[in-house]
């Protein structure tokens, strides 16, 4: 069985120390619980820090807690105290942490921090080389580790990578403030997979990466060099079964096993039965909004004086980063709106707000999402937010209502919460006094519908669903490799070509002999291209034919004095050697006029891009416009032509970085077929780039030999990877 790697800042496990005592616990975790169900598939191994500082440990510790953590089938990546210090508490947590969730105002941009963070990814780099013996996939978790897909990918090709980031992806904007924003993004896109939790992140990421690094991106594939990259999004669930069943019989219990929690919460009740508690839940974190979920309760204690006696605020706030500077302030200003809202609003026997600022045990948690009316979560920012899931899980009867913040990833899929905006003080005060008045049938109704989505999409499923669309991509590389032409294939189809008698070559010229250029006019021939197409065209068993979509002008002038057969404008003309330019078949361009005034409009919306005119056909192109710009604007445009050119006998080609209009049945292979049935030959080959020259693989005959190069779906027999491998091959034919 193929190993499995999984790789997370952290090892899912708890260890303590005492004297030569080393207890491994298992964490208790979404991350943890989903990854057991992976386990159970493959054969896999977890790669982390085990949260021991490595200079705390002698020698012989050590060795015993890597033998511990190896039972748990763990390794653990050492990491010292400064190590901690700059890449996970200074760059991960003062820089990436808070940008991602758009404070920018707490961001710290410091380079010792950014150096002991490539330090830090390439030491988990190493330790999982170290460890890839039988491995085939790897998966790598969140934020901390950004760099890390990109250098497994370069010391191993072959193994397919998964990436899933956890928190929010930022927008464009605010990505673009980091200055080793380049060096993130090609750090991720070292994963062969990337996962986000919502649509939003995903969109946020490959705007990032089209707008700063200028890959074409087709719906979610990205387009490297030499691989695709697939994007999308995976909502992390919850073990619901785990809290569900955790609820139903802690309501069983006898009144001795019963957790301290639920006994005062029942003790209060029995006082005052009129009292619905709120809860709240959230680590002590700026992007939690925790300060404004406060000024909101006391807006609503202002606003609402009829509900004052009848509501509690259960809220407990979990120590986070307890020794750095924000967190220190947000404790404070938590405590003295607490104490503000507690002096103004509370009775001899009632307080308004109940305040804890610690963990609780498993069981207490259960107990306050069971018993707890209602939920108030309304983070700022929040990649998905799991306590809103594990409320809904938790009740049992079906009763309780979620007020859930629309920043918070959850939301995307919880549309029967009511969703509000965590600055609207006035909405969560409405939202509050609605949640109280909600008659439990529409609680019911709301809360069927959310638990039955919860407990089909948990925590579980979420793993597997990754991990398929890991193993499609896996599929899609092989099926992508059937194709690369191999230097074995290449030596066959040398062979094959140099025993030929006669022998046709069909070659597009942009993206195949030549690079693509921001101006068209700027991708001319090199004397290189020359030099090469001049020995290809001087055997006299060679007929050499450029097939392109350039325009008459520019080939007559970059090519009019070489002795090839020229086809341009995908097949309206033709110039054979020491002939003039004929019209394969005769065509209308009165048609123009009614198209150019819609192209104008685009060019005078899209700064950057530009109409070219050829004989029989418009074309915008739109590549040295922003990027983001010019494909929304090309999807407008090819919306907008569509319905102009169905009774036009026109056809819409979109290329790369273009759409074209031209007549339609008028392509590449119908050009090919005609000059075949002119110039029979023995063997044929043809090599393109585009979408374009899909027809002229279509058409021409079975038994040629056709060359796709990149990475796009084709009907193509061979693959090669760019022009300079064309090149290579086309030099090998020159025999």
């Amino acid at each position: 069985m193929k190993r499995f790697l999984i790789i997370s800042n952290r090892l899912p496990v708890q260890i303590a120390i005492s004297d030569d005592n080393i207890d491994v616990t298992p964490s208790v975790g979404g991350l943890a619980t989903g990854m057991q169900s992976v386990s159970k598939s493959f054969k896999s191994s977890w790669i982390g820090w085990s949260g021991v500082e490595a200079q705390n440990l002698s020698s012989e510790q050590q060795k015993k807690v890597d033998n511990a953590l190896a039972k748990e089938n763990c390794i653990d990546v050492n990491l010292t105290e400064e190590e901690v210090e700059l890449y996970y508490e200074g760059f991960s947590n003062k820089t990436i942490w808070p940008l991602f969730h758009y404070f920018s105002q707490f961001v710290e941009y410091e380079e010792d921090q950014w150096q002991a963070y490539k330090a830090v990814n390439q030491k988990f780099a190493d330790v999982i080389a170290e460890n890839m013996e039988g491995v085939d996939k790897i998966w790598v978790h969140d934020y901390h580790l950004l760099l890390l897909p990109q250098m497994i990918k370069e010391r191993f090709p072959e193994v397919t990578i998964g990436f899933f980031l956890h928190i929010p992806f930022p927008s464009y904007e605010v990505f673009r403030i980091l200055p080793w924003r380049n060096e993130i993004i090609n750090g991720m896109l070292g994963a062969d997979l990337l996962g986000f939790h919502t649509f939003d992140y995903e969109r946020h990421f490959m705007s990032s990466v089209r707008r700063l690094l200028g890959y074409d991106i087709q719906i979610n594939e990205i387009s490297l060099p030499r691989r695709i990259v697939k994007v999308d999004n995976f909502p992390m669930g919850i073990d619901y079964d785990k809290f569900h069943d955790a609820a139903i019989a802690s309501q069983k219990k006898s009144v001795r096993d019963k957790s301290e929690v639920r006994k005062e919460l029942e003790r209060y009740y029995l006082l005052y039965p009129e009292t619905k508690f709120i809860l709240s839940i959230d680590r002590l974190d700026y992007s939690k909004g925790l300060i404004n979920r406060l000024e909101a309760f006391e807006y609503f204690l202002q606003e609402y004086p009829e509900y004052r006696d009848k509501v509690t605020l259960v809220l407990l706030a979990v120590p986070s980063r307890v020794g750095v500077e924000q967190y220190q302030q947000m404790k404070s200003e938590v405590d003295e709106i607490v104490g503000r809202v507690n002096g103004k609003y509370s009775s001899i026997n009632r307080m308004p707000i109940w305040y804890f600022y610690r963990s609780l045990p498993f069981q207490n948690l259960v107990d306050l999402y069971n018993y707890c009316e209602i939920a108030l979560i309304t983070p700022i920012r929040d990649g998905m937010n799991l306590v809103a899931k594990e409320f809904i899980a938790s009740k049992t009867d079906g009763r309780g209502v979620l007020i859930l913040s629309e920043m918070a990833g959850a939301s995307k899929e919880m549309s029967e919460a009511l969703i509000i905006n965590p600055n609207d003080k006035a909405q969560i005060a409405a939202a509050i006094q609605t949640a109280i008045e909600m008659p439990d049938e529409e609680q019911i109704e709301r809360n069927t519908i959310l638990q039955k989505r919860l407990k089909r999409y948990n925590v579980e499923k979420w793993a597997n669903d990754f991990l398929n669309s890991l193993e499609k991509v896996k599929m899609s590389e092989e099926i992508y490799l059937a194709k690369k032409l191999t230097k074995i294939a290449q030596k066959s189809l040398v062979k094959d070509i140099c025993g030929s008698d006669s022998r046709v070559f069909f070659l597009d010229y942009d993206g195949t002999l030549t690079g693509f250029k921001n101006n068209p006019g700027h991708a001319k021939p090199d004397e290189a291209l020359y030099d090469l197409l001049d020995e290809l065209d001087a055997n006299p068993k060679n007929k050499v034919v450029l097939i392109s979509g350039r325009d008459k002008d520019t080939f007559e002038k970059w090519f009019g004095h070489k002795p090839y057969t020229l086809i341009v404008e995908h097949g309206v003309w033709v110039r054979s050697p020491e002939k003039t330019w004929q019209m394969i078949e005769p065509l209308d361009d009165s048609w123009k006029e009614s198209i150019r005034s819609s192209l104008e409009f685009y060019v005078d919306r899209t700064p950057g891009s530009f109409i070219e005119e050829k004989n029989y056909s418009l074309v915008w192109h739109y590549r040295k416009s922003d990027p983001e710009l010019g494909v929304n604007r090309a999807i407008e445009l090819k919306d907008e032509l569509t319905s102009l050119v169905t009774n036009l006998n026109l056809e819409i080609l979109e290329g790369n970085k273009v759409i074209e209009i031209k007549n339609r049945g008028i392509n590449k292979g119908r050009a090919a077929q005609k000059l075949l049935h002119e110039f029979p030959a023995e063997k044929i080959v043809a090599i393109g780039d585009d979408w374009t020259d899909e027809f002229l693989f279509a058409e021409i005959p079975d038994s040629a030999i056709t060359i796709k190069v990149g990475l796009a779906k084709t009907i193509a027999k061979y693959k090669v990877e760019n022009v300079t491998e064309v090149r290579q091959l086309l030099k090998e034919f020159c025999c």
